[in-house]
């Protein structure tokens, strides 16, 4: 219960963290606001997202595995 809302449970905040993953997408975990580059809000429908570092997924800003299909590298 919190003290705004007595019915509703709390929200637990998880720390973040991001991952670049070998040859593939950034993985984004816990508690982060995305915002695209005008700094607007980029709607988040997961605890865990995968954005994209190849430049060619076709629903930027999230991967859709195209990194394998044209050979992205990056350490």
């Amino acid at each position: 219960m919190t003290a705004d809302d007595p019915t509703r449970p709390p929200t637990r905040r998880r720390t973040a963290s991001v991952t670049a993953c070998p040859d593939g997408p950034l993985l984004v975990r816990g508690d982060v606001e995305l915002v695209d580059d005008r700094g607007n809000p980029v709607d988040r429908h997961r605890a865990t997202v995968a954005l994209c570092r190849c430049g060619s997924s076709a629903i930027k800003p999230y991967c859709d595995g195209t990194h394998k299909a044209i050979g992205f590298e990056a350490p």
